[in-house]
């Protein structure tokens, strides 16, 4: 569950339903870089781990509909079942391919085109990002802060790299009337 997520249950009165990982510092702005001779990576070596709570899931309906109100959306049965399917448990990383085979497995009755919609509902609604691999290949990710990812190649699989150990400089400015909003980095890997 997202830091944002649990700020809405929180205002809500909702929080002992729902506890997050400290993650990083979701005020962090950045944007995509666009030429590889503008900006410098910098990979820091990894932070000593935290200990981590496992995500508490917002399993029942009641919660799962309050989070799509609260987010502007209407809670459908539908979108109430895949937000089951996509916000309950731990944070991850979904094509619309596999939510849906996700939906269909469970008994829901729900066509590929209604899973992508959704999904594009809920990025737009802030409870999800999107992430572009290759320009096939979309993948999103339930944890909405700022952070970049590993690609495994082999594997079609994206894996979190916490916020604060990559840095990015150089960013060139922005076109007037735009502001820098995130920066994607992904790391791609191959098995040896």
């Amino acid at each position: 569950m997202t830091q944002q997520m649990i700020d809405r249950l929180e205002r809500q009165g909702l929080s002992n339903q729902a506890t997050s990982a400290p993650g990083p510092d979701p005020d962090v702005h950045a944007t995509r870089a666009t030429r590889a001779g503008s900006s410098t990576i910098t990979a820091l070596p990894p932070p000593e781990p935290l200990p981590v709570e496992p995500a508490k899931s917002v399993e029942e309906p009641a919660k799962l509909q309050d989070l799509l109100r609260n987010s502007g959306l209407r809670p459908t049965r539908q979108r109430v079942a895949l937000a089951a399917l996509l916000f309950t448990g731990h944070d991850r990383h979904v094509t619309a391919e596999i939510l849906h085979e996700e939906a269909v497995d469970s008994g829901e009755r729900v066509s590929l085109a209604t899973v992508y919609n959704t999904l594009h509902q809920f990025r737009g609604a802030g409870l999800l990002r999107e992430i572009a691999i290759d320009g096939s290949k979309t993948y999103f990710d339930t944890n909405t802060s700022n952070h970049n990812h590993f690609f495994v190649e082999t594997e079609s699989r994206l894996v979190d790299i916490p916020g604060d150990t990559i840095q990015v400089s150089g960013v060139p400015a922005p076109p007037p009337g735009t502001e820098v909003v995130h920066v994607d980095v992904v790391i791609r890997l191959a098995k040896k």
